[in-house]
């Protein structure tokens, strides 16, 4: 369902209510507004077509987009999707969001996204290589290591990211002038242009599920700050749902799973199952694998049926007596229409934009935290600025190293947003945004 708010007016509105908490000093809000004003619009759109050879001999134009929102931390930084819905007011939210998770994972970083209008299910795989070529041409003058660094991203992957690298290492070689050949060195270094590459094409260790284990490690720290409070139920007996059941939905159910949590509901585009003993989230995708479906599929222990569970909605699943939900799909599924019925203590955002300004109102007096996206599923961009380093130095870091760093970059985000939404009595969100419009725009008072 394409979503019917406006996602870019959305990350607007979160802006303006971080902007009037930063200072009460007249003159101080004054200037930082004068600050602010930089970042109510991308510093650049970049708006394509790109023909497409089909199968048939025919050709077909696609539209695209790179929006490069804001670069004074570092290049820009974003995924590109492939989505039949993809519109530019999304990806100018998203490129937004994208300045602001990696101001608040500290990054060396800035904000960046693109995407092309398709469906990539209905395309063969070599239309689907040509597609993400075409794309690569198209921008590769103002992409690079130093410049815009893209990533995977809805319906994108390791295997897209390099045949991308592919054709831009051969842009480049036929956009420098004298030069016919790179070598290895340099190879290496134009591939920092991308992350998210397989293992095979320089990507790195961990960054498959760096973005479930950055959620992982954030709901852990903030789990840890509550306890002090004698807010925090032991984590075995903390029951989870989880909307989306794709690659983020999956990773954050089985390190959930592994860590004690109980697991009781998860969904995908078609509907989903709940099961108040809890389940198994590995055995239930090799369930959902082999029948096709996840709605009434479920795992206890070793044993997989089709017939136990119960059936429910996306909507349904959001509505569950649990202890936290995880909405890691759609844009907007939680509203001022939903958030009144949300029985859940805890909210983990492990999709983009999953709430809308009017319901973190509603969600907040009711005293229910929101984890903000921009912090909990910070881990997939962290990872990818961990590839990106690599690449760059010629280095290939192992899992642990990676997984150890990712950790203590989530544990420093949870502390310095914690500390700012006590200090301001404000919620999560608008902490996270706080700290980083401080640190994009060098903000230094309160």
């Amino acid at each position: 369902m394409k979503p019917t708010n406006n996602p870019f007016e959305n990350a607007l509105q979160q802006l303006q209510k971080a902007e009037n908490k930063i200072t009460d000093n007249r003159e101080q809000k004054a200037e930082i507004q004068k600050k602010i004003l930089l970042l109510e619009q991308p510093q650049r759109i970049i708006n394509i077509t790109i023909p497409v050879e089909m199968d048939n001999g025919g050709t077909r134009i696609f539209q695209g987009y790179r929006v490069q929102y804001n670069n004074f931390l570092g290049p820009y930084k974003g995924g590109i999707r492939f989505h039949p819905h993809v519109s530019l007011d999304e990806v100018k939210a998203l490129s937004f969001w994208m300045a602001m998770k990696c101001a608040v994972a500290d990054l060396p970083l800035g904000g960046g996204k693109g995407g092309i209008i398709v469906d990539p299910k209905i395309l063969s795989e070599g239309e689907l290589e040509r597609l993400s070529r075409g794309y690569v041409r198209a921008i590769a003058d103002c992409i690079g290591p130093d410049k815009d660094v893209p990533a995977p991203d809805v319906n994108t992957n390791g295997v897209i990211m390099g045949w991308m690298v592919d054709e831009f290492i051969k842009r480049q070689m036929t956009m420098s002038v004298g030069q016919k050949t790179i070598n290895n060195k340099q190879k290496i270094f134009l591939s920092s242009t991308f992350t998210g590459k397989l293992i095979k094409d320089g990507g790195s260790e961990g960054r498959e599920e760096a973005t479930g284990l950055g959620g992982l490690y954030v709901l852990q720290a903030l789990l840890a700050k509550q306890k002090t409070e004698n807010r925090k139920q032991k984590a075995e007996k903390m029951t989870v749902a989880i909307m989306g059941f794709g690659n983020v939905g999956y990773n954050i159910a089985k390190f959930l799973h592994e860590q004690g949590f109980q697991v009781v509901a998860v969904s995908d585009s078609k509907g989903g199952v709940y099961v108040s003993d809890g389940m198994n989230p590995e055995l239930t995708l090799d369930c959902k694998k082999k029948t096709g479906i996840l709605a009434g599929c479920y795992c206890s222990g070793s044993v997989c049926s089709v017939k136990s569970g119960k059936k429910i909605t996306n909507e349904e699943l959001l509505e569950l007596p649990v202890d936290i939900i995880i909405p890691s799909a759609l844009e907007n599924v939680i509203t001022k229409e939903n958030a009144k019925k949300i029985k859940a203590k805890i909210i983990l955002e492990m999709a983009n934009g999953p709430t809308t300004p009017e319901a973190d109102e509603i969600l907040f007096k009711r005293g229910i935290t929101v984890i903000p996206d921009i912090l909990s599923n910070s881990g997939g961009v962290t990872v990818s600025a961990f590839e990106w380093e690599q690449n760059r130095k010629g280095e290939h870091w192992s899992k642990e190293d990676v997984n150890k760093k990712l950790k203590k970059k989530m544990e420093a985000a949870v502390d310095v947003i914690y500390t700012i939404s006590k200090k301001l009595k404000t919620d999560l969100r608008t902490a996270a945004f706080v700290v980083a419009l401080e640190r994009i725009l060098k903000i230094q008072k309160r």
